[in-house]
């Protein structure tokens, strides 16, 4: 029987990882919670052992339940009924199995009812569950924004809502609107507070709402009435219970059509401060979006897993002139390149989330008592890793979702742009993973202050310095150099224009050598699972920094003029 974690081994491979041990650990808090929960692991084998059973169960039902159920959601797609969505028929099914495997209330502690998993493990069964179906992945994922509500949230908020989503409610984050899309210090959603009834009311229009007809939603609203920026926005509690909030439109998108995408109008809706005022955009949206981005991260990697199955299967099939068309270069060529991306996206998305775990759970241990002064020490580190890499992680892997989707229609040929044929959906999906939860081109701005301060080169320094020598070593240690020179003739430009135009080519360059030697690393380890990634994936860095090295360092402030619009 199919399942999607066990069919594929390089998933389990970064549960491996040494720094594993310290993230368990931590995330454990020394396994007190085995004194009281029986089903909590007592050291860390058991803990591993415990992941690998939830992951099974997690590919199990992506592989014979969500996935034979895709077609059929991706054909019917929610529809809008007395102002209220319902979702395909086969996405309840899929939510009631879900909800029947205990899949809710990943990452919620166990004194709440839930299975205290690690940002990796939720990322990976993230992964599995986008593999079968990235529509549903979005509604299945977003229980995610919990994390913010028991971050920043009261404890009687705590106790009241997240039993609710680990026994498998749904949630939204209520973000954008109309006039506020990237730009969310446009949000104008009002909220005022009903001193009679002792709640705060909110009215006005929610657009290109994921899901947004949950159970509970997490609402960025404007509290402070005469202001226009980020500062007069809070955070708000949502109760579908209540009522208040009626579906005006669903949209009708290219794919993920199983992903309801809801505009919703707010009339008067009873809803809950989260934390303190004014710090909705400032502190808590960016809380949200470094879970959201990670998890698109993860959804693209298993967009990108199912292209290459997509691809390679029938390439292994298909005859043309006498021979399996696997054998053509033109064609093996693009499957080795689908495999690189794969391989090396996925190793920087788990890299990315151990870095998330590690400083997530300490900020989690210091609510209970004072951090040592390493402690905090590492905190601040791995915080400032995981706010450098969340942007590379979801940039990255989206576009590769989109590139690997597309080269499985190539491989298909006219078969490809047939309907009946999965590389078609996959195709449609990943288009919005580089789009939604910030652009790729706002991953860059995220980013790029990483690239100027030199915090990514001192990355890369690090991760060579700790690299045993080797053939692939020593291709990357030039780029590193060819990189520096790059990041340094734009920043001697004292143009920001020029440095705003070239920012995307040291992005993509930044990202491509770190992914090189995260692959490197995988290789070393386990040469029979990586090595002809690592390879690939090291000659088409070459390939690419050389030319955007040479791009970058013959560009200048005139050469702006031949690309301004008319």
């Amino acid at each position: 029987m199919a399942n999607y974690y066990t069919d594929h081994p390089e998933i389990d491979f970064h549960l491996s990882h040494p720094l594993m041990k310290r993230l368990v650990e931590l995330k454990e808090d020394g396994f007190k919670d085995a004194e009281e929960f029986d089903y909590a692991p007592v050291d860390h084998e058991d803990a591993i052992e415990n992941y690998r059973r939830i992951l099974d169960i997690t590919g199990d039902v992506a592989a014979n339940v969500i996935e034979p159920n895709s077609e059929s959601v991706d054909l019917e797609g929610p529809h809008l009924e007395n102002g209220r969505m319902i979702y395909a028929s086969k996405t309840f099914e899929n939510l009631d199995v879900t909800r029947k495997a205990g899949l809710y209330g990943v990452s919620m502690p166990r004194r709440y009812g839930g299975l205290n998993l690690p940002s990796t493990i939720f990322s990976m069964m993230s992964e599995v569950i986008s593999a079968s179906d990235a529509g549903f992945q979005n509604i299945w994922s977003l229980q995610s924004c919990i994390d913010t509500l028991y971050e920043f949230g009261s404890e009687e908020q705590r106790a009241k809502y997240i039993p609710r989503i680990c026994a498998g409610e749904t949630m939204s984050m209520d973000l954008t609107e109309p006039d506020a899309g990237s730009d969310l210090q446009r949000v104008m959603l009002k909220a005022t507070f009903d001193e009679k009834e002792n709640c705060w009311r909110l009215n006005g229009v929610k657009r290109f709402i994921t899901n947004g007809d949950s159970d509970i939603h997490l609402v960025l609203a404007r509290s402070e009435e005469g202001t226009k920026d980020g500062r007069g926005l809070s955070m708000f509690i949502y109760d579908k219970r209540n009522g208040g909030v009626d579906v005006r439109h669903i949209e009708h998108k290219l794919g993920i059509h199983g992903s309801p995408t809801c505009e919703l109008t707010y009339k008067n809706a009873k809803a809950e401060l989260c934390g303190d005022r004014k710090l909705g955009l400032i502190k808590y949206v960016m809380a949200l979006m470094t879970g959201a981005r990670l998890g698109i991260a993860a959804q693209s990697v298993g967009v990108e897993q199912e292209a290459y199955n997509e691809g390679l299967a029938y390439a292994r099939e298909r005859a043309q002139f006498g021979e399996k068309i696997i054998n053509f270069p033109a064609v093996y060529d693009m499957l080795a390149r689908m495999k690189a991306k794969l391989d090396a996206g996925r190793s920087l998305l788990y890299c990315t989330s151990r870095y998330v775990d590690i400083y997530k759970s300490l900020e989690d241990i210091a609510r209970f008592r004072k951090l040592e002064p390493d402690e905090r020490a590492e905190m601040k580190q791995y915080s400032r890793l995981a706010d450098a890499f969340t942007p590379l992680a979801k940039g990255m892997n989206s576009e590769y979702a989109t590139q690997n989707a597309y080269d499985a229609i190539s491989i298909h040929g006219g078969s490809g742009f047939i309907m009946e044929y999965k590389s078609q959906r996959l195709y449609r999906d990943a288009r919005i993973f580089s789009i939604y939860e910030g652009t790729t081109q706002l991953q860059v701005v995220a980013a790029i202050r990483y690239v100027t301060n030199g915090t990514y080169l001192q990355v890369m320094r690090d991760m060579m310095a700790s690299t045993p020598d080797g053939a692939l070593k020593s291709r990357v240690a030039p780029l590193i150099d060819l990189y520096e020179q790059a990041v340094n003739y734009v920043k001697e430009q004292g143009n920001q224009e020029v440095h705003d135009f070239l920012a995307r080519r040291l992005y993509d360059m930044t990202a491509e050598i770190i992914m090189s030697l995260l692959i490197i690393d995988d290789a070393n380890r386990s040469p029979e699972m990586f090595e002809k990634s690592a390879n690939v994936y090291v000659r088409m860095t070459e390939e690419d920094v050389c030319a955007k090295a040479y791009y970058v360092m013959h560009f200048t402030e005139a050469d702006l003029d031949n690309f301004r619009a008319k």
